[in-house]
């Protein structure tokens, strides 16, 4: 019994002093603290599939009682909001496209005449099969409402009916909208690390001092440390695209030059940031810790599992500094719409801007560290 209190009071020993080490550690205390309620934040706001605004668009060929009094029950639900009203049926697609509106929500001219026969009259929902689970919840408070207006119309069976139509994705399969994200997420993750790892890893190696006495300028250094991650990146991007066309039959609908100017400009803001933290990280650990607490974050603000006019608009505003929301909307809209580079040059601008920060950027710490 002596021996085995002996044993465990010097294990206690052991325990309160590596306790005391991290506890003491500013920098371990950061990372103990900071990580875990970024985190735990950006959970409870961000990945949230519920809707607590929709805005839609309407063509109300009817205008009849029925047809505004259906309306304004969805407009006063607290959840839907009008933002377009349409003419015609070529208005559509600039509705879900630009994402102006979630849903466009046509009427008939025959909708009340139908009715007054004891005819089903249909009502036509054409979401954005883009974000399913979005469009899938959308459905649900439109069916709620119209079996709430067909019970008190008559009590019988329900006259008014739903007829979705989801674009660019007919049968909302989750998968479609899913994997064309993970094109450019597989990206980010593999030159993250691998850009952050080069400068880190000839540090533990001891090779990072013939950098020093090598006949190379520190620019020559950066685009040498910056080429690698960009091809690894563009390959695994190249797997995961021929992994959705060839083996789920996921139909690309873009062209595959848009596509991959996409990637390019995605991967270069990617390295930036990798190249940045590699340059401040004095270990590999270090980069591992930094990478992780950036990546989470960049992927709950990207939209890829939920959309970010779900979030709170003070996150959709930091959404504006992740390139990863740019580049999945862009993938999105190229491989599912057939989107052309003048449709998605907006969103290159971003992506473009944090490489303008972070490649500079990198290219000082390199300069500070090398000459």
């Amino acid at each position: 019994m002596q021996m085995l209190m002996s044993f465990l009071l010097r294990i206690s020993y052991i325990c309160r002093k590596e306790l005391l080490t991290s506890l003491k550690d500013p920098a371990t205390k950061a990372l103990l603290v900071f990580p875990v309620l970024i985190q735990s934040v950006l959970f409870g706001y961000a990945a949230t599939y519920d809707l607590d605004n929709v805005p839609y668009a309407c063509i109300d060929q009817s205008r009849s009682k029925t047809s505004a009094d259906f309306l304004a029950k969805l407009d006063g639900t607290g959840v839907f909001y009008r933002v377009q009203t349409l003419t015609n049926a070529s208005n559509i697609a600039q509705s879900i496209d630009s994402d102006a509106a979630l849903m466009v929500i046509s009427i008939g001219p025959d909708f009340e005449s139908k009715l007054a026969m004891g005819a089903a009259a249909p009502v036509q929902v054409i979401t954005d099969g883009r974000n399913t689970m979005t469009s899938a919840v959308a459905l649900g408070y439109i069916n709620d409402i119209v079996a709430e207006l067909n019970a008190e119309r008559s009590g019988g069976p329900p006259m008014i009916t739903i007829e979705p139509i989801a674009w660019y994705n007919p049968n909302l399969t989750t998968r479609w909208s899913f994997l064309p994200g993970i094109i450019a997420t597989m990206s980010l993750i593999q030159v993250l690390m691998h850009a952050g790892l080069s400068v880190a890893r000839e540090r533990e190696q001891g090779t990072f001092d013939q950098l020093l006495v090598a006949p190379l300028s520190p620019l020559e250094i950066l685009i040498g440390k910056a080429v690698p991650p960009l091809l690894i990146g563009l390959l695994q991007s190249t797997f995961v695209l021929l992994v959705c066309m060839f083996w789920f039959n996921i139909p690309m609908n873009g062209s595959v030059v848009t596509l991959y100017l996409t990637l390019f400009i995605f991967t270069i803001s990617c390295i930036g940031i990798g190249l940045s933290i590699s340059a401040i990280s004095a270990s590999m650990q270090q980069v591992m810790v930094y990478s992780f607490v950036l990546l989470m974050p960049m992927i709950l603000l990207s939209g890829l599992a939920t959309p970010v006019r779900n979030m709170p608009e003070a996150l959709q505003i930091l959404t504006y500094a992740n390139p990863m929301r740019f580049a999945i909307e862009s993938v999105r809209r190229i491989y599912l719409e057939g989107s052309g580079v003048i449709d998605i040059a907006h969103n290159f601008l971003p992506m473009l801007a944090v490489a303008v920060v972070t490649l500079p950027l990198a290219a000082w710490l390199f300069r500070n560290k090398l000459v």
